[in-house]
């Protein structure tokens, strides 16, 4: 007889943050994190690996801690498998793979994107709601529709995260750059134009990203000023589109993903335009936003009780896997 009350734990390790959760049904037990920053310059995926290496084994101590457990209460294990910078992917997967062993309990790989969807369904009040999935890596318009989590529009070239980062490093900040740049978009006292990039329901950053470093060159404008019009220029695009997916779908709920949707600003942008065509904005709170490993063990019991299984020995990442891609099981 299947267990009715499970409890798994899942290892995020997609990018920056190598994090463990763990979960009992609908109750998230602990969520521990260590991610890896700079004082200066972006991500290096290898060392971003390296990074998860060395905290691997205190993030599972302070996890396993928080959750008043040891590893042999778990029923369950899972990791992101899907997408991410290969280095990362791999050190998780191979840790992942030896406490699944060591353990004799099932793996289950994890698509990051979908765990960001389902995680703010599991807390906030969001039925079926159209995502707007804002990270750095990703940034992508999806909901349910037909059996699969559908993109309705997307990047064409870097994720929103990665905009923000680049600009931000173009002016001698670390990472990451997003919070830094909202931190000086208060300090704004003009909104300076810039290109508008929406194509049909996807939208490109890389040339709002060149006209800023051209712009910031000219010490013409400020930072502060720069800040706040890249972030009011590329969140009313992602708004817009987003928008449109609602109204396409016949959706009245908007869900904000990812670390970007932490900003306060975009937040706002959400709900105000939900407001206007009597819908609801959700967003949960920020630990659950960015990288965690609690949505990957959320997603993974979901698929755990739905009754995927995979030989561990056949589990492998896939960097590049697309959302759509997902036959959604659970």
């Amino acid at each position: 007889m299947r267990r009715t009350r499970m409890i798994c734990l899942g290892i995020e390790c997609t990018a920056h943050t190598f994090g463990i959760g763990i979960i009992k049904d609908k109750k998230i037990l602990a969520n521990i994190k260590d991610s890896y920053i700079t004082e200066q310059g972006g991500i290096i995926p290898i060392d971003a690996a390296k990074h998860h290496e060395a905290v691997k084994n205190e993030v599972l101590e302070k996890a396993l801690e928080k959750a008043n457990l040891e590893l042999k209460d778990v029923d369950v294990f899972s990791f992101s498998n899907a997408p991410g910078l290969a280095p990362c992917l791999l050190t998780g997967m191979a840790f992942a793979k030896k406490l699944a062993a060591e353990n004799k309990k099932p793996l289950i790989p994890v698509n990051h994107c979908c765990a960001h969807l389902e995680i703010g369904k599991l807390l906030t009040k969001a039925k079926d709601p159209v995502l707007l999935y804002a990270s750095g890596a990703n940034t992508q318009i999806m909901a349910f529709e037909g059996g699969k989590y559908r993109i309705f529009g997307e990047t064409l070239d870097q994720g929103i995260g990665n905009f923000l980062d680049a600009f931000a490093r173009y002016i001698g900040l670390g990472f990451p750059g997003g919070p830094k740049i909202y931190e000086l978009s208060l300090k704004a006292k003009n909104f300076v134009e810039l290109p508008y990039v929406v194509k049909g329901m996807d939208v490109s950053f890389s040339g709002i990203l060149s006209n800023l470093k051209q712009k910031y060159d000219s010490k013409e404008y400020s930072v502060e000023d720069l800040s706040f019009s890249a972030q009011e220029t590329t969140f009313a695009m992602l708004i817009e589109v987003s928008e449109r997916a609602m109204a396409h779908c016949n959706k009245n709920e908007l869900l904000l993903g990812g670390g970007v949707g932490c900003n306060i600003r975009l937040q706002e942008m959400g709900r105000k335009m939900c407001e206007s065509r009597n819908a609801k904005s959700f967003a949960p709170e920020n630990q659950f936003l960015v990288d965690n490993g609690a949505m990957i063990a959320n997603l993974g019991l979901l698929m755990a009780k739905a009754g995927y299984k995979k030989d561990s020995k056949r589990i492998d990442i896939q960097p590049y896997q697309r959302t759509d891609d997902i036959e959604v099981i659970w």
